[in-house]
């Protein structure tokens, strides 16, 4: 008995567990979906804010409106009507001869705003189509049931104009005609319409204030891009709009002047150490110079070169961009320049550039992004025989890539090597004079125009190295 408990406590327990399951991912699957639905600009975001309060405030309010007052109008005409016809009923079958008939007619039309037929015996015709929006069928119908008591036929579509009303006799076929105002409460579309016209004013009204609010933010999130991407601040930029947004732009001016002039004074000391360090180095291979063509020689001017080299990477990372400010550069120029240069590592490389009618001409701090794209060759031309750079352009973003055929770089090490003095034990850290500086400094410089740089595989089985930044 125990153990048949225990089983179907279990099986309870597994199926909670399993609509749970279930539930969770219907519920991480709508949150998904809503937070993808959403719009994602400030500006989309707070007209939903103002608009969404609007639109349930309103909905609320039409239906009341139609609940209380449109519904309650249209059930008093509409029993008004019918109860009219019922006292015309009355009299009918009070007096029936012509005279009475004819007088009843015009008491219909006089007194109560109804045109009245007497048709001969008949059936009904047969129930129509019912209107999508059947309030006045329904309240109409309700109160000639609960008056008249006789079969009866409406038609609320035939005439948009009035309504005719039909009541089987024993005799004879009772026809009424009323204008849809004394049976509907026709006039609610005036309502609807103010309704609307107000909301369109105060969303206009909500648009263009946020236009203004929204646009110093705007105008902030632009000069952050231009100034994280080296580029000059736009000319109209200044605080302006609300106090917080002011504070903030203030805050941002404050912060590049303390980067601005902190890179100065970093540039102008590795201006003075670097010239004091060439310096010591040049008087180093003039001495040597003058001294006999010896193995320690030779290995003494090999220490210097190297030392000098390394000395020029450490430079160059410390020095960043070196403050240089980003112009408009012609890049097919600039691979080619660059390629140019590159055949003197007695390697080859090779440039292939789409042909286009037009040159490329984005904004670049051109040494900067020339030194990125050097040492990413160079590093190439270190470990492989052939090296082939490709550019093109991929929606919004310019895509430099070094291919080598050499032994590559592991996956788990792609990231590894882009930090500084990294070296890896493999056959692509065999040369000692390499200071591991090359691919930080291209990172780096790439960052500086809002890209990066990554590694993959090359097409020749070597490493593909991908600079990438914004057109």
């Amino acid at each position: 008995m125990v153990a048949r408990f225990d089983a179907q406590s279990n099986k309870v327990k597994a199926r909670l567990t399993r609509a749970r399951e279930i539930f969770l991912s219907w519920h991480h699957a709508a949150t998904a979906w809503f937070a993808e639905a959403l719009p994602k600009g400030l500006f989309a975001r707070a007209l939903l804010i103002i608009i969404t309060p609007i639109v349930v405030l309103e909905g609320v309010i039409a239906f009341v409106f139609m609940e209380r007052h449109w519904q309650s109008v249209t059930r008093r005409l509409s029993e008004a009507t019918a109860r009219n016809i019922a006292v015309l009923i009355e009299l009918y079958d009070t007096n029936k001869d012509t005279t009475a008939n004819t007088r009843l007619i015009e008491l219909a039309r006089d007194k109560l705003n109804l045109t009245m037929q007497i048709l001969p015996a008949s059936d009904l015709p047969a129930p129509g189509p019912k209107p999508f929006f059947d309030l006045l069928d329904r309240a109409l119908s309700k109160e000639i049931s609960r008056n008249v008591q006789r079969p009866f036929w409406i038609d609320t579509l035939g005439d948009a104009r009035f309504v005719e009303i039909r009541v089987k006799h024993d005799d004879a076929i009772l026809r009424f005609i009323a204008t849809r105002s004394q049976t509907y409460a026709s006039n609610s579309h005036i309502f609807l319409l103010w309704m609307i016209g107000t909301s369109i004013i105060l969303l206009t009204v909500a648009i263009l204030f946020m236009r203004n609010q929204i646009r110093p933010i705007l105008k902030l999130a632009d000069a952050a891009d231009a100034f994280g991407k080296g580029r000059p601040f736009p000319d109209d930029f200044r605080p302006r709009g609300a106090r917080e947004v002011r504070q903030a732009s203030q805050s941002f001016i404050e912060m590049r002047d303390r980067i601005t002039q902190h890179v100065d004074q970093r540039t102008t000391m590795l201006a003075g150490v670097s010239h004091d360090l060439r310096t010591i180095l040049t008087r180093f291979k003039l001495e040597l110079a003058f001294l006999p063509d010896t193995a320690d020689t030779r290995s003494l001017r090999s220490d210097v070169n190297e030392m000098q080299h390394m000395l020029e990477d450490y430079l160059a990372f410390a020095r960043g961009d070196g403050g240089e400010e980003a112009r408009p550069a012609n890049l097919r120029v600039l691979l080619e320049e660059i390629h140019e240069e590159a055949q003197t590592y007695g390697t080859l490389v090779e440039l292939k550039m789409r042909r286009s009618r037009e040159d490329l001409v984005l904004p670049l701090k051109r040494n900067a992004f020339k030194r990125a794209i050097t040492n990413l060759v160079s590093n190439a031309v270190r470990y492989g025989d052939k090296i082939i750079i490709r550019a093109a352009t991929e929606g919004q973003w310019l895509r430099v890539e070094i291919d080598d055929n050499g032994p590559g770089i592991p996956e788990s090490e792609r990231e590894n090597v882009f930090r500084p003095f990294y070296r890896i034990d493999k056959s692509r850290n065999q040369d000692t004079a390499n200071s591991g500086l090359g691919l930080a400094i291209a990172r780096d410089i790439a960052k500086s125009h809002g890209g990066t740089v990554t590694l993959g595989e090359s097409s020749m089985g070597g490493l593909r190295a991908i600079i990438s930044v914004p057109l």
